[in-house]
């Protein structure tokens, strides 16, 4: 299912991701795009530059969006696993990151994704599986 700019700004709205400063901006065809604007407060330990955990929760965001935009009505997905590589240092005021599903094996989907600075710099890389589940709201 793909999700509509409107009711992507309805779950941008939520409290979680404003903390984190995580907008998606695109759900579609398997593939996702987000922007991380990292609250000032999540730059530890270094100034202007978010923890690593950000980067993390941004690429594991963006990687169930993409999921979920292969499932069914009814359905949403978990994280399994997820590895990331930090391929340089973070520094920045904005970072785009674009996940797209790989593979779908029965319940388990197969997602890549890259996080890239303003600049177009890699700045992480990664892959996760996702287990597809009834949802639950």
């Amino acid at each position: 299912m793909d999700f509509s700019p409107e009711r992507i700004d309805g779950f941008n709205r939520n409290s979680f991701y404003q903390t984190m400063g995580v907008t998606i901006e695109t759900a579609a065809g398997g593939e996702a795009r987000s922007t991380l604007r990292p609250n000032p407060d999540l730059c530890w330990p270094f100034p202007g530059q978010p923890h690593g955990g950000v980067l993390f929760t941004q690429m594991d965001t963006t990687m169930a969006w993409a999921v979920v935009t292969r499932v069914e009505a009814g359905e949403n997905c978990v994280t399994i696993n997820l590895d990331i590589q930090y391929t340089a240092p973070a520094r920045g005021d904005r970072f785009v990151c674009r996940a797209r599903v790989r593979h779908r094996s029965g319940r388990i989907v197969y997602t890549r994704a890259e996080v890239t600075d303003d600049a177009g710099q890699l700045v992480a890389a990664g892959q996760g599986a996702f287990r597809v589940v009834k949802a639950l709201l």
